[in-house]
């Protein structure tokens, strides 16, 4: 391996390593301020005045960054899979630190997530050379690319006017879809500002062209979105949970987006083409047994109805300690001091 593709993988190891964690600081963050303070999954804002919750974010931040300058040093096929370290990494901390469990079928779950991201983007075609981001401009202007961006834009509208206010409190997908959709636009306006920024580095300044600003207009407007609602679903959600289907949902339509305004399909052969849609399915088929099971608890039937409020002490339901009983069944829960685990369909 050359100095170069070490650097990139320390450097995609260190942004695996920063991301996974942030999402247990920030859960942290906004259980303390939820604690306070309206929850950000009931539309508050009052964790943005917590520190701990900013501190999640500085560290998403930093690995964010390392992940951006790992493409600089290491081609994608090697720093893209480990982006799914993060997944393991969130994973056991949120088991350690906020004692949210996962039945043995979520793990199954987590690792045909990972399988199935890993087999994608290890047979994902080669980066398209970029020599202008007025060349960007023409691939996300033609039909297709638009076409596929309406549907996005309509999906997420749909998603944030009509089933967050219905469902987002109760099914997982909702607020996820949002931040996977959105996310896919921003990555590929996230590309275009690293080619404008690139070039400008490398003497042929990009920053003249208004089509550098309407991409960054694009990425905060996106980025924005995608911590909103992606603070209400970890603040609503098991942790071990959000963190795969997440990381699984909007590595695929990523994938998708760049396939169709980079054209990446049209530089592979078949057999390519057929293993990444095999990943998919393998993906599909992760994200149902984690969405199933993410309230299973080992030993206990799966049509046990355990519905416990996500504050368990605020609600007035035992704390740390106090057996907990269905109120169906009767049958005594162990409680940790968090209750996450034992949720129903949120």
């Amino acid at each position: 391996m050359s100095a170069d593709n070490v650097k990139g993988l320390l450097l995609a190891l260190s942004s695996s390593l920063f991301i996974g964690a942030s999402f247990i600081v920030k859960k942290k963050g906004l259980k303390k301020a939820g604690a306070s303070g309206v929850r950000a999954g009931v539309g508050g804002y009052s964790y943005l005045l917590e520190p701990l919750w900013w501190a999640g974010m500085t560290a998403m931040i930093v690995g964010e960054i390392a992940n951006f300058a790992a493409y600089a040093f290491a081609p994608a096929i090697l720093v893209t899979p480990l982006g799914a370290l993060s997944i393991i990494i969130s994973a056991v901390l949120a088991h350690i630190i906020l004692r949210e469990k996962l039945h043995i079928f979520g793990i199954l779950g987590c690792i045909l997530c990972v399988v199935g991201s890993t087999t994608i983007v290890l047979h994902a075609p080669p980066e398209r050379q970029i020599e202008s981001v007025a060349e960007v401009w023409d691939l996300a202007t033609e039909p297709a690319f638009l076409l596929y961006a309406a549907i996005v834009l309509a999906a997420a509208f749909v998603l944030i006017f009509h089933f967050v206010p219905q469902y987002g409190q109760t099914h997982i997908m909702v607020y996820i879809g949002v931040c996977s959709l959105v996310g896919s636009l921003s990555v590929m306006s996230v590309k275009a500002l690293g080619i404008a920024l690139k070039l400008t580095f490398s003497g042929m300044n990009q920053l003249v062209y208004p089509q550098t600003w309407v991409f960054l207009l694009v990425v905060v407007t996106c980025i924005v979105t995608q911590m909103n609602y992606l603070n209400k679903s970890l603040d609503t959600f098991n942790t071990a949970v959000v963190s795969p289907i997440y990381y699984t949902m909007f590595t695929s339509l990523t994938i998708l987006a760049s396939v169709i305004m980079f054209k990446d399909w049209d530089r592979q052969d078949p057999t390519q083409i057929v293993t990444e849609m095999c990943g998919f399915v393998t993906i599909l088929s992760g994200t149902f047994l984690l969405h199933k099971t993410k309230d299973m608890v080992d030993g206990l039937p799966t049509n046990l109805p355990i519905r416990l409020p996500k504050h368990a002490e605020e609600d007035g339901f035992a704390g740390e300690g106090i057996p907990l009983r269905s109120a169906a069944d009767g049958i005594p829960l162990r409680s940790p001091r968090s209750t996450e685990s034992f949720r129903s369909t949120l």
